[in-house]
């Protein structure tokens, strides 16, 4: 089994992408460092021949799913919302991209980021998210579709 710091160093920007397109910019830390926290734990019994990626993704839509649900029961007052920026993202991608895989609804922004940025197979995004892998597919194709149409990229 290979040392815990190199899973860190070659799946980390995959999974902050799944957390970041499942829980937005804000939590998308909060989601990676508690998915790493949760899989260090569990990496001894983590059984040879394992698919590391497949399930450090699993961990990082549970712990997601908990900040989720954690959010919607804290009230976050504010006078006024922060405004909506575009243009370089410091790290991996543009803001104006996160914004429109965030906009996508729930289903197909969770099939495109577990099949298109983690690189799932279809069948475990439906073992993620409920339903079938063609489901799965559907969504995954009709979250790609919508953020053809509707995100212009600038570059």
């Amino acid at each position: 089994m290979e040392p815990f710091e190199r899973v860190v160093q070659e799946h980390g920007r995959v999974v902050l992408r799944v957390c970041r397109a499942v829980v937005g910019e804000d939590a998308a830390q909060d989601a990676w460092s508690e998915t790493f926290l949760a899989a260090l734990v569990a990496y001894p019994r983590l059984r040879p021949g394992s698919d590391v990626r497949a399930w450090l993704v699993t961990i990082a839509h549970r712990k997601a799913v908990d900040l989720l649900r954690a959010q919607a029961r804290r009230p976050v007052p504010v006078a006024e919302p922060p405004p909506v920026t575009t243009g370089e993202h410091p790290g991996d991608g543009r803001q104006d991209l996160w914004a429109a895989v965030a906009a996508l609804p729930g289903k197909q922004r969770l099939c495109v980021a577990y099949h298109h940025f983690a690189g799932l197979p279809h069948a475990e995004v439906a073992a993620l998210v409920g339903g079938t892998p063609a489901a799965a597919r559907r969504a995954a194709a009709d979250g790609i579709a919508t953020l053809r149409r509707t995100w212009k990229d600038a570059s």
